[in-house]
């Protein structure tokens, strides 16, 4: 069980106070001997005296014998002086005083108990003002007030609880905080999905009115129509996918299956996705690296991070042109670099590129901005980080895996 400070604290005052209270009635109670005692002496002193001086035969060594008998007398010759042997003291000064040391007594032992049900009452009231404390506490976190001071540095019961109540509340707090900033990304994720499928689902539209309302349309023309509706579907599905997909990351839905591949063969695997798209532009993949070197990751998912990246690259080059990429390992990490010749990155948009739904300045037409924030969540959930740097003639995307 946790320490109870603050009973700890109650009870030590008890035993103070006991402890003073005891020397207190000790002192007096040695004190009223000690008048007690000297009284009755100087009494027997001056009786002694007389009985010498009257009875000079009678020695001192009888009288001492006659002090310190234990024999009962017979008579109690006291008695026609109205003095009691049992109740009431032969030294009136004594009687006196006993009636002074008993009134102190009491009036000590009242203290005591005052000073007791006193304290007893003090930590009563703090206990019933904690736990007042505590319940407006949580009526406020039900009322969602978490901007809440309640931390408590003592260590009661009492204080414990406050403590707990108080990393509930910031736990509360964080969580209102989470829920309301996805709130607010779902709202412009949603306005961003609305505005890149409004556009393609516009056009298409529109060309099959043509297509519907112009039945004597050329054939070159309705061939046409019939390429740029599909583009759009392609576009409007790929959106679909990549939405998913970055859905999946967010909840936490993907399996993933984690094992040690070889750089090589992953690149080598996304190079063919990209393939065609190279072909057309005459673009050359220039891959060189440490064969050897390996990643843990899921191969399926880690081949799409590196197409996407590829791809943008591809996008961004001029017709005929290059991108270099290369791949090493030491002992703290292994690093893929990717490189492409083409016309930049603007300043204003390099930290926003991994943003989802981004379109930069140089972006084409036709770019959604998800490939590369799906890449960079991919990267990430295999324990890796990327970064890029752009200038006018060339951009360049480092990739680092730590679980290497």
């Amino acid at each position: 069980m946790k320490s109870k400070v603050e009973l700890k604290k109650y009870l030590f005052k008890i035993l103070i106070v006991s402890i003073c209270l005891i020397i207190i009635f000790f002192i007096i109670n040695i004190y009223e001997y000690h008048v007690y005692t000297k009284n009755f002496n100087n009494k027997i002193n001056n009786i002694v005296e007389i009985l010498q001086i009257k009875y000079p035969n009678l020695s001192e060594k009888e009288i001492i014998e006659i002090l310190n008998s234990k024999d009962v007398p017979n008579s109690n010759t006291l008695k026609k002086y109205g003095i009691g042997l049992i109740n009431k003291s032969i030294v009136i000064e004594n009687e006196k005083k006993y009636h002074e040391f008993l009134f102190l007594n009491i009036f000590l032992f009242i203290l005591s108990i005052s000073i007791l049900i006193i304290l007893f009452i003090i930590y009563l009231k703090k206990r019933e003002k904690d736990i007042l404390d505590i319940t407006n506490y949580i009526t406020e976190i039900n009322n969602k007030n978490y901007s809440l001071k309640i931390d408590s540095n003592t260590e009661d019961e009492l204080s414990i609880l406050k403590n707990e109540i108080y990393k509930t509340t910031v736990m509360l707090k964080e969580i209102a905080e989470i829920s309301k900033k996805d709130k607010l990304n779902l709202k412009s994720s949603l306005e961003d999905i609305s505005h890149q499928l409004k556009t393609p689902l516009t056009s298409i539209l529109v060309m099959l009115d043509n297509l519907i309302d112009d039945p004597l349309m050329s054939q070159n023309t309705r061939e046409d129509f019939i390429k740029d509706i599909k583009r759009n579907v392609i576009n409007i599905n790929f959106l679909v996918q990549s939405i998913l997909k970055l859905s999946k990351f967010d909840s936490n839905t993907i399996n993933f299956t984690k094992e040690k591949y070889f750089i090589k063969d992953i690149l080598k695997e996304a190079s063919k996705n990209v393939s065609t798209l190279c072909d057309l532009k005459n673009i050359k993949l220039n891959i060189k690296g440490d064969e050897k070197a390996k990643i843990i990751c899921d191969f399926r998912w880690q081949v799409e991070a590196l197409t996407n990246i590829i791809k943008n690259c591809v996008e961004h080059s001029q017709i005929k042109n290059k991108i270099d990429i290369s791949y090493e390992q030491n002992n703290a990490y292994a690093m893929i670099s990717i490189k492409d010749y083409g016309e930049g990155i603007d300043k204003k948009d390099l930290p926003h590129i991994f943003e989802r739904f981004y379109k930069g300045n140089n972006s084409s037409s036709e770019s959604i901005g998800i490939g590369l924030a799906l890449s960079k969540a991919i990267i990430e959930n295999d324990n890796g980080i990327i970064n890029v740097k752009s200038d006018e003639s060339s951009t360049e995307f480092l990739i680092k895996y730590f679980n290497t």
